[in-house]
């Protein structure tokens, strides 16, 4: 699929893979129904999910607004 991006859009982009390269390797995005949030990771590697499978709301250190997004659950 062939989709034309406006320059604005391009721009949105490059910046998300500039961060990525130097995104911290202790925090981690979750998303889910349109809330973008970020967690700090228990330690090197291990993600804060509790034994249900749900994240666990107590390594959330803030919630990004503005940007849509979705985790698949709709």
């Amino acid at each position: 699929m062939n989709i034309e991006l406006t320059k604005e859009e391009q721009n949105a982009i490059h910046s998300l893979e500039r961060l990525a390269k130097r995104w911290p390797k202790t925090l981690w995005l979750f998303s889910a129904s349109g809330t973008l949030e970020v967690y700090k990771l228990r330690g090197e590697g291990e993600q804060v999910h509790v034994s249900n499978g749900s994240v666990d709301p107590n390594y959330c250190v803030t919630t990004i607004h503005g940007i849509p997004n979705d985790g698949g659950d709709y």
